[in-house]
């Protein structure tokens, strides 16, 4: 059973003996901290062209590596709004999977060329950030909309070592090797909503999506949020929600000239610590 999974059942019987009652939940929190379990769905392809634009090979992390990223990982999420309308946040997730994987196709990667039937030794590893601000220009006792600018900051690291050759036979460290690793800043403009239909419930929702130029990647982003919080607590609930982004981007960096897609999308089970 996963680390996360055995936390979330020793933590949920504890939680429902705390003391405390429910307090009317409002559309928004001065301070919330929540932290859980992403069971997520990764569907990345990257090309890396080495030292020649348009050169390298599209690969797909699952079905061309072998890749199958965990699909249940940690998430940490920190909102504060030290003033009436003005809320600012920051979260954080990552994950990482490695992998010895037989190819089924010629990939050529950072300039050395793997080829079909040769085995190969992948590792992938993703870390995001997001922060976020966030104008509550409309606010009311069960309501609150606004708009949303967000920077969500993607490292990507993902290494390809060759191990064997097509006939199987074991290779020489460095022989055919290769590494990208860059951070990706994806921004965001869009919106935020916050809604208490009943008394210890609250239905929050997010969504945006920019298409820009940054430091010579080119690239569109788009997300989508949608939540809903139980607090049977008075300082602390129960969060369910689903988390959607796409990231398509292009590069043309010293370090690194190639092509990213990035779908990240899933539901997230956590507890809410609010005051």
């Amino acid at each position: 059973m996963p680390t996360a999974l055995r936390r979330w059942k020793t933590l949920l019987p504890l939680l429902a003996v705390l003391p405390g009652t429910a307090a009317a939940v409002e559309p928004l929190d001065t301070l919330s901290f929540s932290v859980g379990s992403y069971v997520n769905r990764f569907d990345t392809e990257l090309r890396a062209d080495g030292h020649h634009t348009g050169s390298g090979t599209t690969i797909n992390l699952e079905r061309d590596l072998g890749l199958n990223p965990d699909d249940l990982i940690a998430f940490a999420r920190l909102s504060w709004r030290p003033f009436d309308r003005h809320e600012f946040g920051l979260s954080y997730y990552g994950d990482s999977v490695s992998a010895d994987h037989r190819l089924t196709h010629d990939i050529e990667f950072e300039d050395e060329l793997y080829q079909a039937e040769a085995t190969a030794h992948a590792h992938f590893r993703l870390q995001s950030l997001e922060a976020y601000y966030t104008w509550w220009g409309i606010s009311n006792d069960t309501w609150a909309l606004g708009p949303r600018l967000g920077l969500t900051v993607y490292r990507v690291d993902l290494g390809l070592e060759l191990t064997l050759d097509v006939n199987g036979n074991p290779v020489g460290g460095g022989s055919a090797e290769g590494r990208y690793r860059g951070d990706l800043p994806a921004p965001t403009l869009g919106a935020g909503w916050r809604w208490t239909p009943a008394k210890n419930w609250r239905i929050s929702a997010d969504a945006g999506m920019l298409s820009t130029t940054i430091n010579r990647i080119d690239g569109t982003v788009s997300f989508a949020r949608l939540g809903a919080e139980w607090h049977p607590w008075k300082h602390a609930g129960l969060t369910l929600e689903y988390n959607f982004t796409d990231v398509r981007a292009s590069t043309e960096r010293e370090h690194f000239t190639g092509h990213l897609d990035l779908r990240d999308s899933g539901l997230r089970l956590g507890l809410v610590l609010r005051r």
